[in-house]
């Protein structure tokens, strides 16, 4: 867990370079709870100036990522994803700050579920379930 939201973003920067590019800043981190939020941008739409359907998914990768590393077991490197599930409720618009909340469903030694909510304000955008392999190092 990272206290400082500023030290949370840098480590986000860091760990996934993508979301730097994007933009994306760390609200929260801890085990239990990563919240990260992406601002809509005029270099990241898809037609009719909505935030593109894969930004939107990068951001729920990118925070269900995080929170699966976080709750990684003992001798663990890292996690992968390896299958990403994705349902569009509504789009982000010119203005609008997009949120993706992300909360481990299982936590076990060699997958992790997360489920992300994505939200502009009090709307609901999305919702992603998504399932990390756990990485070992190689003996």
């Amino acid at each position: 867990m990272v206290d400082d939201i500023d030290e949370a973003t840098a480590f986000l920067h860091d760990s996934m370079s993508l979301t730097r590019t994007f933009g994306m800043r760390c609200v929260e981190s801890a085990p239990d709870r990563v919240v990260i939020d992406l601002d809509w941008s005029p270099d990241l739409l898809t037609a009719g100036g909505l935030l593109h359907g894969g930004a939107v998914m990068a951001l729920a990768d990118s925070a269900g990522g995080l929170a699966a590393f976080l709750n990684l077991p003992d001798g663990a490197a890292g996690t992968s994803t390896i299958e990403s599930k994705t349902n569009f409720i509504g789009g982000v618009k010119e203005g609008d700050t997009l949120r993706a909340t992300a909360a481990p469903l299982h936590v076990g030694g060699m997958t992790i579920v997360v489920e992300t909510t994505l939200t502009v304000g009090d709307r609901l955008v999305g919702k992603v379930t998504q399932t990390q392999t756990v990485l070992y190092p190689r003996a």
